[in-house]
């Protein structure tokens, strides 16, 4: 079985029938159903069918009533107000429901798989050559990774691309300085690799860029290596390589760090597209979308203009003959559609990036590259910011490093399991500890709509309090704790007894999990879920504060209360996976 009926999909289309045989024109009509506080669910849709058949709102919605039976599923439907409906769902639905979910073969909680699955290539976490990492590659890294891992959940084929930034002219810039002050490369020894590699790398690339921008004879001699580079000139490909070797096991190591899987094959830098470049142009040339501009080949957007009034070109080809960004990414475009098959790029991007990829996009689109079977999105997101609000910086007004950043969240997570272990090791405190504290920082991310800036406030994110990924932690936690101490007493659905209102509502939300990962999914939208979630663990904890478990009334309610434990622990796991967070059995 892979896949359940939604207890609110059940309703909708019972309502949907419903009106169809009350008011034949609204046939296929969507009834509006949302979850209520003044019952299980209410649908507000028969107001506009109403207003647009000139029909008495508050008539048609009892015309609507006297349609459904109740039954098996619904159990009281009535009209409120102006000619609303409110609807109330049997124990036993609910119930059998969350059984059907939980019984579920295949281990998916009752998602349906899509029925027609495309490819989504996805750009994401696009580190650069020589440079360390900073907290302006977490929520590319993050973001995209959740995205990853919903799309490939629901049955889309995912293909993953990191498209590092590792061509261009501050490899000549680099290799030319090396080759001058062949001494500043610092290793110490042949062993020295990953951070420690990427630090003499970050230094040695401040030092040519400061050389570049001051040195106008360097400056000449560099512009030439990138020509070397690009001609594939042996010597200079040797240490450009060696740049790249050293890059990329640092890169592994930040994002094993993060608990990402990253495959060498995924990664295909701006380098990977150098042999396109020059067909790219010409394509683009010859089919009059770009046009040589003061020698420049470039594309013009009417409605994209400068402060002084002239059109701003996106430009494809510089003038003395070099490519910039737009080239590589138009040809990335090329090789996306064409040998990958792709129907969808979705590129996870700095917002300020934007208007760099809506003329990208245009461009493609006009070039007949991208077209209603093949669409470009970018998920664009906002800035991680400081407490004071700001742009988050070191006290020195520096870019703070990634793994320092890292390295201090597992720190103050380490501190919190330690205060609450209870017979953990300190090699299990270790471990909890970098599992909540990643989590911590990628919940912080992941609950905060992508488009939006947020602050990055490790005391918040570690906290047991409020909407944190260590609450969500808990509560798996705390029912596994629950689980072992049942001992021989296993989890087992009774549908035939009654619910307290806190069972009621734990079922009814776990029930609309597959609902939400479709969302999330559909919308690359993971805050989504996030959220959802987060009021999964609320329901819990006043699931546990008010029902015992252990010490209820029969044993058939046990078995039933730990049943819906049980499925509100599978369902945060699982939920919790999609986010790339771990939840882990002690805490």
């Amino acid at each position: 079985m892979a896949s359940v009926t939604s207890l609110s999909d059940s309703v909708q289309q019972q309502l949907a029938s419903a009106l169809s045989a009350s008011l034949p024109e609204a046939a296929g009509a969507d009834p509006l159903l949302r979850r209520s506080d003044r019952a299980d669910f209410q649908a507000n849709g028969i107001l506009a069918l109403a207003k647009k058949a000139k029909a008495n709102p508050r008539e048609l919605a009892t015309q609507v009533v006297s349609q459904v039976v109740a039954g098996d599923v619904i159990k009281e439907i009535e009209v409120s107000g102006p000619g609303f409906l409110n609807i109330t769902i049997t124990d036993r639905a609910i119930t059998e429901n969350l059984a059907a979910r939980y019984t579920d073969e295949t281990g998916r909680l009752g998602v349906p798989l899509a029925a027609q699955p495309g490819t989504t290539v996805i750009d994401y976490a696009q580190p650069n050559v020589a440079k360390e990492m900073h907290v302006g590659h977490l929520r590319s890294a993050v973001i995209g990774d959740s995205v990853v891992q919903l799309l490939e959940f629901t049955g889309e084929n995912v293909v993953r691309r990191h498209h590092i930034g590792d061509w261009g002219t501050q490899f000549g810039m680099l290799i030319q300085y090396l080759d001058e002050h062949p001494h500043e490369l610092d290793h110490k020894s042949a062993e020295v690799t990953g951070e420690e590699a990427m630090s003499n790398l970050d230094r040695l690339y401040k030092a040519a860029r400061k050389k570049f921008d001051a040195d106008e004879e360097f400056k000449t001699r560099a512009r030439r290596r990138v020509v070397d580079l690009q001609a594939g000139d042996p010597k200079t490909l040797a240490m450009w390589q060696k740049f790249v070797d050293e890059s990329k096991i640092y890169f592994f190591s930040v994002f094993e760090k993060l608990d990402m899987e990253i495959q060498d094959p995924d990664i295909v830098g701006e380098s990977g597209y150098n042999d396109m470049l020059a067909e790219t142009c010409s394509l683009l040339e010859e089919s009059g979308v770009a046009v040589r501009s003061e020698g420049a080949l470039c594309v013009f957007f009417d409605d994209i203009k400068g402060p002084d009034g002239n059109l701003v070109p996106l430009i494809v080809q510089k003038s003395d003959g070099g490519y910039g960004y737009a080239a590589t990414d138009l040809s990335a475009i090329r090789d996306r559609v064409f040998n990958l098959k792709a129907n969808t790029l979705l590129y996870v991007v700095d917002a300020r990036q934007a208007l760099h990829f809506r003329m990208v996009f245009e461009t493609a689109r006009r070039a007949g590259w991208l077209n209603d079977d093949v669409t470009a999105f970018q998920l664009a997101f906002g800035t991680v910011l400081g407490k004071d609000g700001k742009p988050f910086k070191t006290r020195e007004g520096e870019t703070v490093r990634l793994v320092d950043l890292l390295d201090e969240a597992i720190d103050r997570a380490s501190a919190v399991v330690r205060e609450k272990a209870q017979d953990l090791s300190e090699e299990e405190i270790a471990e909890r500890g970098a599992q909540v504290g990643i989590g911590a920082v990628k919940y912080a991310d992941l609950s905060t709509s992508a488009n939006r800036d947020y602050k990055f406030d490790l005391d918040q994110m570690v906290s047991l309090n409020g909407d944190t990924s260590v609450y969500l932690q808990y509560a798996y936690a705390r029912i596994q704790s629950i689980l072992r101490k049942a001992g021989e007493v296993r989890p087992a659905a009774h549908p035939e007894l009654a619910l307290a209102d806190a069972e009621r509502a734990l079922g009814l939300h776990a029930d609309s999990f597959a609902e939400t990962v479709a969302e999330a999914a559909k919308e690359y939208a993971p805050h989504k879920l996030a959220a959802y979630l987060y009021q999964l663990a609320s329901l819990y904890t006043t699931f546990y504060d008010k029902c015992p478990v252990l010490k209820a009334e029969t044993p058939e309610q046990v078995e039933n209360r730990l049943f819906l434990c049980d499925v509100t622990a599978r369902t945060l796991q699982q939920g919790m996976a999609l986010l790339g967070i771990r939840t882990p059995e002690k805490l």
